[in-house]
């Protein structure tokens, strides 16, 4: 912890506003966390008030400083300063703090609020999200700014508290923003000394500074409740632009409770009645509670200088368009998420083009044909891995890898799954850049908050899951994702798609693009998987998510569904069921999201009343709301073992014997 130590803090009516308006609303919901805005006062006004870069009557103007709560229990802090500067976050709003339907919930939550740039409380992730944005503007301000004309300039601020730096994620970003120099970067860790359990001397005693310091980030200490001091940091920290800074403020949790302050009391719980009247006598605060006077609200307005902040860059904005006009455009479209003009045509022809090569390669390959394909027309692609270029291939010709402080449009994230998925999360709520990272399937695991956060703000992300099942092989069943796929599927606003050939992955990685109201995860092979021949009509329809990939050849009995390496098994199947004069449908569905989405008319015809029989090396319980009890589901509700694969699919049942034997079972 920070050696600062920390003087009794000057109460005033600016700061006063901010603690009066936490524990007011927080004792009406009876439910909340005063301490941390409480503590933190004074150093939200001194950035806000001093520094903060930002439009109340317009939060998405394009180059705006970035604000992220990562300690985001402490979320009335937010909406007070939200409310006080101007944004549409009204007094009323304050009062349904927690309240159902409300604009304040109890974490800040993107899209509920203006001004929220990124939901938070998942600890750490808040820090994580910040890297992303302070990256994405690091990115975006090479690729766009030219001399005199810097139209992407602004930083990116974060308060964190002891939980965040506790959170293993924090460790996998904040090393990233070292090497990587975000310079605009600018956290403000808030050394209490308490959490939910009490004081952390017995959990919680690393040597913060000495970390960021061996990140590479640039680290000060402060008072945190001495405004001139916080202000003299701020200022340093700007100056430093080749590395991220930390500033260390030494606070004092609840501050201005007269005895509740300094206390684990006054974390995650009310005042009460009595406490808080003797707060407000405490600080000075003599007002009514949700009482904010004139002359407090005349302080903190930011809308005057918001205004004129933003009248300035669109004149230099305008500037710019007018040397660059092209530049210009394209950075109009990128920020506002718009795909190109000629998207539509290219991604048909990608299709199309996918089709007629008739490749039989590993999908993980079809996806890395997808990406070189679909590449030339989103300039806005920014791909990597946590590790595996080599067996994820999400890497493309003519891709520059971001390497040590320069520039690119691909990242070695390192062996860092989580914080590579919620840097991305970041980038994606920044604007401008369309992310994708890729690690194997069974490491999705160690992502999953973020993949959920991915799906709640929805964001358009794009996941890379490899190695998609058993069929990896002889690394085992530490490696062989069983229940992955169904547990991806189970998020909601995910789209998963696992796809059987090139087509399929052409076709899941345009709808990933597509797709502006939320993540997309793909489930791709490490072994070949042959290419299946289609006419026109069928090709349109995979984009439904499920099809009739071959008809039945004469009065079908059944209905095989399959996805991915398990299509070309049904195929086999069909064939030797139509020897045994057995007629069936094979219809693959490469995304269960997208085709449960589908009009009933045309999930009815796809899949008719007839008996099913699902194939998918993977556990069954999200099968069977198909088969509904007139079917079977051959899949794999145990763990694998670790044989080639050829040797595994025969021990698990996946092979065409064992699919006409279930099949005739059925009937």
């Amino acid at each position: 912890m920070s050696a600062v130590s920390t003087k009794p803090p000057v109460f005033n009516d600016v700061t006063g506003a901010i603690r009066a308006l936490a524990m007011d609303a927080v004792q009406k919901a009876n439910s909340g966390h005063p301490g941390a805005p409480m503590g933190m006062a004074e150093i939200a006004d001194v950035l806000w008030n001093r520094h903060m870069r930002h439009n109340p009557t317009n939060p998405k103007w394009a180059d705006r400083d970035r604000f992220v709560l990562s300690n985001g229990h402490g979320s009335m802090l937010i909406y007070a300063l939200l409310h006080l500067t101007g944004y549409d976050v009204t007094i009323d709003d304050i009062k349904q703090f927690r309240q159902l339907h409300s604009r304040t919930p109890g974490h800040p939550e993107y899209g509920y609020t203006a001004g929220v740039e990124t939901t938070t409380g998942p600890l750490g992730q808040g820090i994580t999200n910040a890297v992303g944005m302070a990256m994405a503007e690091k990115l975006l301000a090479n690729e766009f700014n030219r001399p005199g004309h810097d139209i992407v300039d602004h930083n990116t601020y974060v308060f964190l508290g002891d939980g965040c730096l506790m959170e293993g994620i924090s460790h996998e970003a904040c090393a990233l923003a070292g090497t990587w120099g975000l310079g605009k970067l600018v956290a403000f860790w808030d050394d209490n000394g308490i959490s939910i359990d009490g004081h952390v001397e017995g959990w919680f005693t690393d040597d913060t500074p000495k970390r960021f310091e061996a990140y590479g980030w640039h680290v000060q200490s402060v008072d945190g409740h001495d405004p001139d001091a916080i202000n003299a940091a701020i200022v340093a920290a700007k100056a430093v632009t080749d590395k991220p800074s930390l500033i260390c403020c030494k606070t004092i949790i609840g501050a201005g409770s007269p005895n509740k302050a300094g206390t684990h009391d006054v974390h995650g719980a009310a005042l009460g009645d009595a406490e808080i009247a003797a707060t407000r006598a405490h600080i000075g605060w003599n007002y009514a509670p949700f009482e904010i006077p004139a002359h407090v609200y005349e302080a903190w307005d930011a809308k005057k200088k918001g205004a004129s902040l933003e009248s300035d860059w669109n004149a230099k904005f305008g500037a710019y368009a007018k040397a660059f006009p092209e530049l210009a455009a394209e950075f109009k479209r990128r920020m506002s998420g718009e795909l190109p003009a000629n998207w539509a045509d290219h991604a048909k022809k990608a299709i199309e083009a996918a089709n007629t090569k008739a490749e039989t390669v590993a999908t993980r390959k079809a996806s890395q044909i997808a990406i070189n394909a679909l590449a030339p027309a989103l300039p806005e692609f920014l791909g990597g891995s946590a590790d595996l270029t080599g067996s994820n291939l999400t890497n493309w010709t003519g891709c520059k890898h971001v390497s040590g402080k320069e520039p690119g449009n691909y990242i070695s994230y390192g062996v860092r799954e989580f914080g590579m998925s919620h840097i991305m999360n970041g980038m994606a709520l920044h604007g401008g850049l369309l992310p994708f990272g890729g690690t194997f399937l069974m490491f999705s695991e160690y992502a999953r908050n973020a993949l959920r956060m991915s799906a709640l703000m929805k964001q358009r992300v794009v996941y890379v899951f490899t190695h998609d099942s058993i069929g990896l092989g002889e690394d085992g069943p530490t490696h062989q994702p069983v229940e992955q796929t169904a547990t991806l599927r189970m998020i909601p606003n995910m789209d998963v798609w696992r796809p059987c050939d090139t087509v399929e992955t052409m076709v899941a990685w345009v709808s990933g693009v597509e797709k502006n109201t939320g993540p997309t995860s793909l489930a791709l092979s490490r072994q070949n998987l042959p290419f299946v021949a289609r006419d026109a009509a069928t090709l349109a329809n995979i984009a439904k998510g499920g099809y009739v990939l071959s008809e039945a050849k004469g009065d079908a009995k059944a209905v095989l569904i399959a996805t991915g390496s398990e299509v070309e098994l049904a195929m086999k199947a069909q064939a030797a069921l139509a020897e045994a004069g057995i007629a069936v449908r094979v219809v693959s569905m490469p995304s269960t999201n997208v085709f449960d989405r589908q009009d009933a008319a045309y999930k009815q015809g796809v899949l008719t009343n007839l008996p099913k029989v699902v194939i998918e090396a993977g556990v069954t319980d999200g099968w069977w709301k198909y088969v509904k009890g007139n079917g079977a589901v051959v899949g794999l509700d145990r763990f694998g073992e670790s044989a080639p694969a050829g040797a595994l699919f025969k021990e698990f049942g996946f092979t065409v014997d064992n699919v006409v034997a279930t099949v005739k079972g059925v009937l």
